[in-house]
């Protein structure tokens, strides 16, 4: 465990501790008072360098109901303007599937001709490599797209262009999921005299949603190598009957996952109170 995450978990336990206290005193008849506090939680990597973040484009696929690639750049800009100091640079999309079929799915070479030839490094075109699936319907699909973030030249020269920013990218995987079996739901009863109950009944049921797999990639624009990356999974499901539209279905997962995604470029705060005697 790092120390971030024990931070991260004495804060949790000591906000838990805090509750329970609170509980026991008042069960005692204790006199006391509560102050509201924050808890500080450092950022996943330094952005400081940075004054401006590129989202650049994801490779995407799934659900042809939902353009994963542009909603997912549209929202993450839209939560970086009001939530970072950092300046989002408002361009068109990295057609990053293109990119890496031009790659035919490999790292990039380097040739050995001069420098001079090209002010830099130069890029050999590739030899055809590991065959790039036209569509992405699961994750296995993503694998030979993937290579194309560890093209540092690529991103470096992207970087060049916009002034060497943060960049994000990555892939976002959204696909529909069905799953059937028993759940547990609470069904109210009333007696004959009135009176409430509620029981737990087990139900059969069969149940279609979605789920979400995107990873995260930020890309130091000024070197073109990545600086951290994470990947999240999260699942949405609803009573067959239940007609959900699917890019409604979308925006109900990344709002659970923003928050992770924004703490990874700035700090954010545990709310708790502590409990202090009279």
């Amino acid at each position: 465990m790092t120390a971030r995450a024990r931070k991260t978990r004495h804060s949790l336990v000591a906000a838990v501790c805090s509750s329970a206290c609170a509980a026991l005193m008042i069960a005692c008849g204790t006199s006391y008072y509560e102050i509201p506090i924050e808890t500080p939680i450092q950022p996943k990597m330094d952005v400081t360098p940075f004054q401006r973040v590129l989202v650049a484009g994801f490779v995407a696929g799934g659900s042809e109901d939902v353009d994963a690639n542009q909603e997912t750049v549209r929202l993450l800009r839209s939560q970086l303007r009001t939530k970072s100091q950092l300046r989002v640079i408002d361009a068109d999309l990295l057609p990053l599937m293109d990119v890496a079929a031009e790659q035919g799915g490999q790292g990039p070479a380097v040739d050995d001709r001069p420098a001079s030839d090209n002010g830099g490094v130069r890029i050999a075109p590739q030899a055809q490599g590991v065959a790039l699936p036209k569509q992405i319907k699961e994750e296995k699909d993503l694998e030979p797209y993937e290579r194309v973030f560890a093209n540092t030249a690529y991103w470096k020269r992207i970087g060049e262009e916009f002034q060497n920013p943060l960049i994000v990218t990555g892939t976002v995987l959204f696909t529909p999921h069905s799953r059937s079996g028993y759940v547990q739901r609470d069904v109210e009863e009333y007696d004959s005299f009135g009176r409430r109950r509620v029981s737990p009944v087990r139900t059969y049921m069969e149940r279609k949603g979605f789920i979400l797999r995107p990873k995260f990639i930020f890309i130091d624009g000024r070197t073109g190598a990545t600086m951290y990356s994470e990947s999240y999974r999260e699942e949405i499901l609803y009573n067959s009957q239940q007609n959900t539209p699917a890019l409604s279905s979308y925006f109900e997962l990344m709002d659970r996952l923003v928050p992770n995604f924004l703490s990874a470029l700035s700090s954010q705060k545990i709310k708790g109170t502590r409990v202090l005697l009279k």
